[in-house]
């Protein structure tokens, strides 16, 4: 527990790997309103987070609407970094449907050619790390996963592909293209065990070739995937406000995460959406620590459990666990 004669620390300071974030989703408010201003498009004055799915794919909507000049790409990137390096987070990799908007705009490259000039930018002048996995929809087509997996085999700067939204929609379509990925020296994470259970995550661990699990949490459902996924050292990619806001998790209080970390597997923390449910990866670590009262060894253990899982360079991750130590040695 922690010492309650002293005031809690400022886990801004604590440094931090970021694993699950979507940049549609960290896209300040009143950055698309000027966007969407510039582009022809009405953005309403924020009125706090979404109240349930359909408000939450309506902001989704109106964010992608917006973006569409490769000025709009690259100033989304860099002002992703200035908002991760001010939260203490010293690499992030950041998730992008970067087909999904070429297609959009009848340029499939120009996107992601301008988010990575935008991270150039953004690491030079914020002194962040950032990496990008390429995201893919499971309602989409084959054809515009085939897409994605083109585009990250052009950047070094793409680390992974993997399948994103609704769990309903199988990803078995998709085996083909992920063992391609595998073949091109790419990682690849899915989204799994959020919205559906077990059966999700074994796809996507088995035909789906996942070396990570984006959330992960109704792994529980299953003592037997519980034992598979421990022995392999799978790191779940965990979002507890995320989980909570869209209904995954009927409170913080109540969310998996302290029997994921009892059960003995790999927890990293995340924020999945911040822009659109008012948070941050500090906040997040706060809130974690509030409401299960985690000291800071354990907190420290969650950030470093984060940089193992990344797949940052060997020095980058060298570097960070450097920091954390130094941090829980002065507290």
């Amino acid at each position: 527990m922690p010492d309650l004669t002293t005031p809690p620390r400022d886990l801004v300071s604590l440094p931090k790997a970021h694993l699950h974030v979507h940049l549609e989703s960290t896209v300040r408010w009143e950055t698309l309103r000027e966007i969407g201003a510039a582009n022809g498009v009405d953005v309403p004055e924020h009125t706090g987070t979404f109240g349930d799915f359909t408000s939450f794919f309506a902001q989704n909507d109106l964010v992608r609407a917006c973006l569409r000049r490769p000025a709009d790409f690259r100033r989304i990137a860099y002002e992703f970094c200035a908002d991760e390096s001010a939260q203490g987070v010293r690499y992030a990799e950041v998730s992008f449907t970067a087909a999904g908007h070429g297609e959009r705009l009848g340029d499939l490259a120009m996107p992601l050619r301008a988010v990575l000039e935008g991270l150039e930018a953004g690491e030079e002048a914020f002194g962040i790390e950032c990496r990008l996995i390429l995201d893919h929809s499971r309602r989409r087509s084959v054809e515009r996963a085939w897409r994605t997996l083109d585009l990250a085999r052009r950047h070094d700067r793409v680390v992974a592909v993997g399948l994103a939204g609704d769990e309903a929609h199988p990803g078995d379509p998709f085996t083909e293209v992920f063992a391609a990925a595998r073949d091109a020296g790419l990682h690849i994470v899915h989204h799994a065990g959020e919205g559906e259970g077990p059966a999700s995550i074994r796809q996507a661990l088995g035909p789906g070739r996942a070396e990570r699990l984006g959330h992960g949490i109704r792994i529980l459902d299953d003592p037997d995937l519980v034992a598979e996924v421990r022995e392999r050292c799978i790191p779940l990619e965990v979002c507890p406000s995320s989980n909570v806001a869209l209904g995954f998790a009927p409170s913080l209080e109540a969310h998996p995460l302290p029997r994921l970390l009892d059960a003995g597997l790999v927890v990293t923390i995340n924020t999945d959406v911040p822009a659109l449910i008012d948070t941050s990866l500090a906040t997040e670590y706060a809130r974690v620590r509030d409401t299960f009262g985690y000291d800071d060894p354990t907190l420290a253990d969650l950030a470093g459990a984060a940089v193992e899982a990344s797949y940052a360079p060997f020095a980058t991750k060298s570097r960070i666990h450097e920091e954390i130590d130094t941090w829980l040695a002065h507290p």
